[in-house]
């Protein structure tokens, strides 16, 4: 991949960790658990914990892997591997932590994709603002996912075949 098309990539992924990390933030900072106990669900207060939990986790991801993308976008020359390296850490981290987060709070209904309906799925019945949060967040990680794609197979065939041509480690 040319270095303008990874850098036009870097950009992209730029605009989306600076609108989720935004919504996350938003949310976060006007959102508590005694807030969400009141506006319905399933009234858990340990699930709701958990629930506020991903979100910090994934925020803190989005968070740092902004700054790393800012910084390799404004040096003075791009360093094209430094920003695929990159792109495929957003990749495993923050898209991963979407889609399957550490708590295992929600989870991916793979077959979402196949009835136009949401593919986020709760282990139990979220508060309401949970829910309109993860359903403004879910197109914009499913596009970025599907635009990062290549870097999930391209930067492991690269560390593979580096691998092999290093040879058997002594």
């Amino acid at each position: 991949m040319s270095n303008q098309l990874v850098r036009a990539q870097m950009e992209e992924v730029s605009d989306f960790l600076e609108n989720v990390d935004g919504k996350i933030s938003d949310y976060l900072n006007h959102h508590h658990i005694d807030g969400l106990m009141n506006e319905g669900g399933s009234r858990e207060k340990e699930y709701y914990q958990e629930l506020m939990r991903s979100l910090r986790r994934l925020g803190v991801f989005c968070d740092e892997a902004k700054d790393t993308v800012r910084v390799l976008l404004q040096s003075e020359i791009f360093r094209k591997s430094a920003a695929e390296r990159t792109l495929y850490g957003i990749y495993h981290q923050c898209i991963a932590e979407f889609f399957s987060p550490k708590g295992d709070t929600w989870y991916e209904d793979s077959r979402a994709a196949y009835t136009g309906k949401n593919a986020i799925k709760f282990h139990h019945e979220p508060p309401e603002s949970v829910k309109m949060l993860m359903t403004r967040l879910e197109h914009p990680f499913q596009q970025i996912r599907e635009e990062l794609d290549y870097y999930e197979t391209d930067y492991q065939t690269k560390i593979v075949m580096n691998n092999q041509k290093e040879g058997p480690a002594s």
